[in-house]
């Protein structure tokens, strides 16, 4: 298939998406050199690599982790149509965690060379990289509130509600139902729970059919009943540039 052109990206036209001005997608397009399709399982980017490519995920979920010096794995967040991968190489000049596909995955490549140009030509497109960076230290800074304040339950109900609103904001909720590939381990070294509380956890939620998980499809036929189990407030998704 060919590339998306900048100007046809689907994801342009969702509004939890800022507009771009007509300079900015000509800016991008020379900015994009390619896509990148990979099979479930890939690793997209290696910690202490130093890629040469940034990456936007046109379609398909994948999951950001860190390897720790016992060989386990922390996974640090996910990843969603619109999400953004490979700015800690370009900034910092290797990877600190790496980056793997969760399904099937298509991804917009870009040259990292061009990164300072975007700077000094973009400074608007350069201002949405700082958001993009001070929203992934937010969502960090979630997670730590959650381990910290509450319990098991309300850790996986506030997760998988708040991945269920993202992936609905990107066009992907069918009849009430969101594709959600990532393993029942994945979201329990995300909130540190072991495997067993975790599967307890999600089947005590499906009994209050307040949610339910299987075969890789989210359904929430109760999305305001679990967010006040989550102790979070149902409000529209934050606006966010799209790279």
């Amino acid at each position: 298939m060919s590339p998306v052109a900048c100007a046809a990206c689907p994801l342009r036209k969702r509004t939890i998406f800022t507009p771009f001005t007509a300079e900015e997608v000509v800016f991008m397009q020379k900015f994009k050199v390619g896509e990148l399709s990979v099979d479930r399982g890939t690793t997209i980017l290696m910690e202490g690599s130093n890629s040469p490519q940034l990456y936007t995920v046109l379609r398909g979920q994948g999951i950001r982790y860190k390897t720790l010096e016992n060989g386990r794995r922390q996974v640090i967040n996910f990843l969603f149509p619109g999400d953004f991968a490979g700015l800690q190489a370009g900034l910092m000049g290797e990877m600190k965690h790496s980056v793997e596909a969760s399904s099937d995955m298509v991804l917009c490549v870009f040259d990292r060379g061009e990164l300072w140009q975007m700077f000094r030509a973009q400074p608007g497109r350069a201002y949405d990289l700082t958001w993009i960076s001070a929203v992934e230290e937010h969502f960090l800074g979630e997670t730590i509130a959650s381990l910290g304040q509450r319990d098991a339950t309300q850790r996986v109900a506030w997760a998988l509600l708040r991945m269920y609103e993202r992936l609905s904001a990107v066009g992907l909720a069918v009849e009430g139902a969101v594709p959600l590939p990532f393993r029942q381990q994945d979201l329990a070294d995300a909130l540190g729970l072991s495997l067993v509380h975790t599967n307890k956890t999600l089947a005590r939620l499906r009994e209050l059919q307040l949610l339910n998980w299987r075969d890789g499809r989210l359904h929430i036929p109760a999305r305001s009943e679990l967010a006040k189990l989550a102790l979070v407030d149902l409000e529209k998704p934050e606006i966010r540039p799209l790279m």
